[in-house]
């Protein structure tokens, strides 16, 4: 899925914590979209096997959210919100595409790495890819009751990230073709820095011809 789907599944996040506890509204934004989009802070280190955690994650943010319900202050609401971000972030890519820089081709079966069974969990692909029309609809019911509820800077903050989903969305494909075009012209000591789905963009793969 998009980061930005998954910062929308923050805000949806603070605003139920902002209906039954409002004085909490602020923290609970800036916790609930850090978080959900913290595992991605892994993009160029090891991509969703670094810091996505399905299932540590989900451990963790239950104690979380008790603590939070039984000793409600700034600090426990911001940790609870955090992690059940961070949880439902690793959570919800096992539903998207693989790690492939064409993730609507199907061809990769790594979607994220389970760190308690030592594998990597294999992609449902109900959102094909990130950037998929599919992904933009999920964004855009994540933003809708967002965009009803807040207002200032948080109903600005949920529209411009509606609107880099939808622009990415329409780039995702042709954003693919020129990175297969541009990566193979960068010097190989930069290119050891790149995510890996880019590392390998370029490559030719042998075609099978009829006969052969």
């Amino acid at each position: 899925m998009m980061a930005t789907t998954h910062a929308l599944f923050g805000v949806v996040l603070a605003t139920a914590t902002a209906t039954v506890a409002p004085e909490f509204a602020p923290v609970a934004f800036v916790a609930g979209v850090v978080g959900s989009v913290f595992p991605d802070f892994d993009l160029y280190a090891g991509h969703r096997r670094t810091l996505h955690y399905p299932v540590y994650y989900a451990v963790a943010a239950l104690p979380a959210v008790a603590l939070a319900v039984v000793a409600p202050v700034a600090e426990t609401v911001a940790l609870a919100l955090f992690l059940a971000g961070a949880a439902a972030h690793s959570l919800m890519d096992v539903l998207g595409g693989g790690l492939e820089l064409r993730p609507w081709q199907a061809e990769s079966e790594r979607a994220v790495f389970d760190h308690y069974r030592g594998r990597w969990v294999a992609p449902r692909r109900w959102i094909r890819y990130d950037g998929a029309p599919e992904d933009l609809l999920v964004a855009g019911v994540f933003a809708a009751p967002a965009l009803a509820v807040w207002t200032g800077p948080e109903q600005t903050f949920v529209a411009a990230v509606l609107v880099a989903s939808a622009v990415y969305a329409l780039a995702r494909k042709p954003l693919a073709m020129l990175a297969e075009r541009l990566v193979p012209r960068v010097p190989p000591t930069l290119r050891s820095r790149l995510p890996e789905r880019f590392r390998d963009a370029g490559e030719t793969v042998p075609t099978v011809r009829r006969g052969d």
